[in-house]
């Protein structure tokens, strides 16, 4: 799966913008990457495996909110950080 990463996260993957990891599922996917860059999960993810309320996870264009979603070969995946200010 090609995993798109927002700029917010530039700095766990070293500028990478695209990267591609295999997985199941979003949560395998996501220890993957995790594996490949310590700490990105814990930005996805709290600490009871829910995913953050301002990250939204999309797969091929629809939003998924479990990380138990499947994923199949192909599939295209987007983090998306949510944007703040006062």
């Amino acid at each position: 799966m090609l995993v798109h990463i927002p700029s917010a996260l530039h700095s766990y993957t070293h500028g990478t913008r695209a990267v591609d990891v295999a997985g199941a599922t979003l949560d395998e996917l996501l220890r993957r990457l995790d594996n490949m860059y310590p700490g990105i999960r814990f930005r996805i993810v709290d600490e009871q495996d829910r995913i953050r309320r301002h990250i939204k996870l999309f797969v091929n264009e629809q939003v998924e909110e479990s990380l138990s979603a499947p994923l199949r070969k192909g599939d295209h995946v987007h983090i998306v950080c949510a944007l703040s200010g006062g």
